[in-house]
């Protein structure tokens, strides 16, 4: 598990592409490969990956076919800089919520809005993906835990609102209009959603609605 606060970017190194597969090592941190060994867990821009070798600062990971289809991950390049977070370890502090690093699909920047300090992304996603995002809510958007400002539900757009610390630990500031970001939904909102859907389309709870006269289509 993750907590959705990235510790800055970093370069990743080595890049070999073979059907259905891609090797990479990123050169990490001291600090951050700190007890760090084979099998360990790493966020990249998001997407949980599993430390295959380490050597130095020096952190290669692999990613199969169905990593790539649904991430940022098939973009990658050598010479690429990725967010990068170490799996939440007992007694660390939660400083922005519970993130699985199982990125659900991707979405696309549809605007940027640049002030003199801050930084506005509003993001396009599937329209049917609104009901897991909510204003003021969580989501993780490459990794990073963020909240959600205004949405437009029927454009399947949300805003979301960058301050200069993000910006600095983050690649946002680098994004422009089209790109692709990874995108995961909170996940007890969305336990909560779909667990409502399924109670409400249920053959006895529809009979019930119907006795009631209300008309619900899940």
């Amino acid at each position: 598990m993750f907590t959705g606060i990235t510790k800055g970017l970093y370069e990743v190194i080595t890049l070999t592409k073979s059907p259905g597969l891609i090797n990479y090592t990123v050169n990490l941190s001291a600090e951050l490969c700190n007890n760090l060994k084979p099998g360990d867990s790493v966020a990249v821009d998001g997407v949980c990956q599993t430390v295959v070798t380490l050597e130095n600062t020096h952190v290669s990971f692999q990613a199969i076919q169905e990593t790539l289809d649904k991430t940022t991950l098939n973009e990658l390049q050598q010479g690429s800089y990725v967010s990068i977070e170490r799996s939440l370890r007992f007694g660390d502090e939660i400083g922005g919520h519970e993130v699985s690093g199982h990125v659900f699909g991707t979405a696309r920047i549809h605007q940027r809005i640049r002030d003199k300090n801050n930084l506005t992304l509003v993001i396009q996603c599937e329209p049917e993906w609104m009901k897991y995002i909510l204003p003021k809510g969580f989501i993780a958007v490459d990794g990073s835990s963020l909240t959600v400002g205004k949405t437009i539900p029927e454009q399947g757009l949300f805003y979301l609102h960058l301050i200069p610390e993000t910006l600095r630990l983050t690649h946002f500031a680098n994004k422009q209009v089209h790109n692709k970001v990874n995108i995961e939904f909170d996940q007890k909102t969305k336990t909560i959603v779909d667990s409502i859907e399924r109670i409400l389309s249920s053959h006895e709870i529809q009979n019930m609605i119907k006795k009631s006269g209300m008309n619900y289509e899940a």
